[in-house]
């Protein structure tokens, strides 16, 4: 029960990693008890049966040793764990020397044995020398102790086989892993895009209705100032707008709040109004599914010419796929207020939908500029 739901906790990767090093691991010990088993039983003598035994397990432990080594190292291919290394190989070599004391038939099915713990411990390393180096020490042990050139060949095979099967299970682990570290960057871009959104829609939204209380606030102050009854209705429209401005912040903190082009651009024109600036808008045709970055880029225009020009006209016209707002209150120099970050933010936003925002004085007007590329029905046409 406690396996089970020990196994239940663990997520998909974490089960395949598990799965993945547990069958090598296992696979090792099998193939070397096997080679082993059938060493031991054509020796004779009960001494040489125990020297065999032990010297399995000994070489299995080393191969083991160095094989968790090549788990952790991997995909990488230094440092290399010399230290467990050292201890394989000289194993190797040992028992190599003890081997050419046995029988013909022992000697030959012990160095299978040795050719398993070499080829299989060593057999994850990604190093190249490493690799060729096991590969043509295992062809020479499996011919020193066979007399065989054919037994040679079939321990350089054997051997080529069970660094390929270990490589191609670390391989495979190496890329569920990769999957799953790519999977939580794209979930962690995802995250920075909302709030990138969010922070811009802020922008929109806050910055729109600052201005406007702004605009307002110093109509109020002026009519006050020569006392003028209508001041008191203009601190109404001031409390009005604060509160669509609580509003709106409230949808943005609950995720939603669409945008209608209609409206936007209503607002706009009442807006600009209110501030003593003329405004045109000609955007009947606007393809429906550019109403929310046409109503964006008209949001963020207007924000900057309240805030940046002392423009007396503005005028907003679509055609041709492109949206032009201008206005003729070209500054000659921005306020220190004004750094310009709310169109770049707007522009790398639009720029994934193949639209070009561009800004900047045309004569005596300032002019921003979205051009739209041809949608698929445009094209077909």
């Amino acid at each position: 029960m406690r396996t089970a739901g020990w196994w239940a906790r663990r997520t998909q990767v974490e089960r395949v990693v598990v799965y993945t090093l547990g069958s090598v691991y296992v696979l090792y010990w099998f193939l070397l008890a096997l080679a082993g088993l059938g060493a031991v039983s054509a020796m004779r003598s009960p001494l040489a049966v125990t020297l065999g035994s032990a010297g399995t397990l000994a070489l299995g432990v080393a191969g083991t040793l160095v094989l968790r080594s090549s788990t952790r190292l991997h995909p990488h291919t230094a440092p290399l764990p010399w230290r467990p290394m050292s201890l394989l190989l000289a194993l190797v070599l040992v028992a190599t020397g003890l081997s050419l004391l046995l029988p013909q038939d022992p000697r030959t099915g012990f160095s299978l044995v040795i050719v398993a713990a070499l080829a299989w411990g060593a057999g994850g390393l990604l190093d190249t020398r490493i690799r060729t180096g096991v590969l043509l020490a295992c062809a020479a042990i499996a011919g020193l102790l066979s007399g065989s050139i054919g037994f040679a060949l079939y321990g350089l095979a054997a051997s080529a086989f069970l660094v390929f099967t270990v490589q191609s299970s670390l391989w495979l682990m190496g890329v569920v892993t990769s999957l799953e570290r790519a999977r939580d960057n794209e979930a962690e871009l995802a995250v920075a895009r909302e709030r990138l959104r969010f922070s811009q829609d802020v922008h929109d939204v806050m910055g729109r209705r600052l201005s406007t209380i702004a605009v307002q606030a110093e109509l109020a102050a002026a009519l006050a100032a020569r006392g003028d009854s209508r001041a008191t209705d203009q601190v109404l429209e001031i409390r009005s707008t604060a509160h669509e401005a609580l509003r709106e912040a409230r949808e943005l903190a609950r995720g939603y709040r669409p945008l209608h082009l209609p409206t936007e651009v209503e607002g706009a024109v009442s807006l600009l109004g209110s501030a003593g600036i003329a405004a045109e808008a000609e955007l009947d045709g606007v393809p429906a599914d550019r109403h929310e970055p046409v109503a964006r880029v008209i949001r963020e225009a207007v924000t900057n010419v309240l805030r940046h020009s002392r423009a007396s006209r503005v005028e907003m016209t679509y055609a041709d796929q492109e949206l032009v707002v201008a206005n003729d209150g070209v500054m000659p120099e921005r306020p220190s207020g004004g750094d310009g970050s709310g169109l770049a933010t707007l522009a790398d936003h639009l720029a994934q939908h193949g639209a070009r925002v561009t800004s900047g004085a045309d004569g005596d007007r300032f002019v921003v500029r979205v051009s739209f590329a041809p949608a698929a029905s445009e094209v077909e046409a």
